[in-house]
């Protein structure tokens, strides 16, 4: 009887073992195959930029014909290549710029407006947030002609906010991220103990006053991560920046890039590929530096009680 037991037991714990095992395999090699469905495409990107054909009827892993020429065409370096007006440099500036002042002002204006409905009460309060919820529920697309008319009229108006300037593009694009962000910042605040609040009146503090000096200071995990999603929505936009901007030195890097394959015959992919990496630095240099920050943003609210 004994030695039953003790075979039984055995053979449950091998079992154990084994499905412990088998568990730990098969998540692994799902994670492998995550990881190679997301570098892959990378990878790709990477070799089309050194494949100097412009072809993608001929590309390969690894290229037959690598080199830079794909740079150098990029940059202007290439004197037997001319393809349009090419000015990656100040395409790539004026992304940075328009998505950085976009992303400041969107923050600003969101973080007291989240401020406002998480912590005064005042009337027309929750229609104001369903309407806001509403309005972001419509694709932009939808407002793509109003849009394109309001800004028309308006530089009639005041020639700044215009067609053809980054100010008129930033105005839109303020208008585009206020909601949600509105929305995932009052959450936040939502979970900030009003305590805190609390003390500040006690010891005579204005609504500024702790918003400025008491809570700002809690709500940087969220700001960071609102303003990298802000700031890659605004930098990864084509649709708007190709109906507002006509003027090549004025192009979004987005638009710029369009260049190399609106070409019905003659699409370069090697320097549109070229273009795209060096493109995709500012985020990754973004991700790199912020990326406590981030992780912190996106889990303090499921444990914050």
């Amino acid at each position: 009887m004994s030695s039953t037991s003790t075979t039984y037991k055995s053979s449950i714990t091998h079992s154990q073992k084994f499905q412990r095992r088998f568990g730990v395999a098969i998540r692994l090699v799902i994670a492998a195959l995550l990881i190679i469905f997301a570098i892959f495409p990378v990878l790709w990107i990477i070799s089309a930029s050194f494949d100097n054909s412009n072809s993608l009827a001929t590309q390969s892993l690894i290229p037959a014909n690598a080199g830079i020429a794909n740079y150098q065409r990029l940059f202007n370096k290439d004197p037997n290549f001319s393809y349009g007006d090419i000015q990656y440099w100040r395409w790539l500036w004026n992304s940075i710029k328009i998505s950085g002042i976009s992303t400041i002002l969107s923050i600003s204006i969101t973080t007291m407006a989240a401020f406002a409905f998480s912590r005064l009460r005042f009337k027309g309060r929750i229609g104001l947030l369903k309407a806001i919820m509403l309005i972001q529920a419509f694709p932009n697309l939808l407002a793509l002609v109003a849009i394109f008319a309001l800004i028309a009229n308006l530089g009639d108006i005041f020639t700044p906010l215009g067609l053809n300037t980054h100010a008129g593009l930033i105005l839109v694009y303020l208008g585009g991220s206020m909601g949600m962000n509105t929305w995932l910042m009052k959450g936040y605040l939502d979970t900030i103990p009003r305590a805190i609040d609390e003390s500040g009146m006690l010891d005579g503090a204005t609504h500024w006053q702790i918003f400025t000096q008491l809570l700002l200071p809690l709500l940087r995990p969220i700001l960071v991560v609102t303003g990298l999603l802000s700031f890659i929505g605004t930098y990864g936009d084509f649709l708007m920046a190709r109906v507002l901007l006509n003027d090549a030195s004025k192009y979004t890097l987005m638009v710029g890039l369009q260049i190399f394959t609106a070409g019905q015959f003659d699409k370069k992919w090697g320097v549109f590929a070229a273009g795209a990496l060096i493109g995709a630095l500012p985020i990754m240099i973004i991700y790199f530096i912020l990326q406590d920050q981030i992780v912190g943003g996106l889990t303090i609210g499921a444990v914050k009680g």
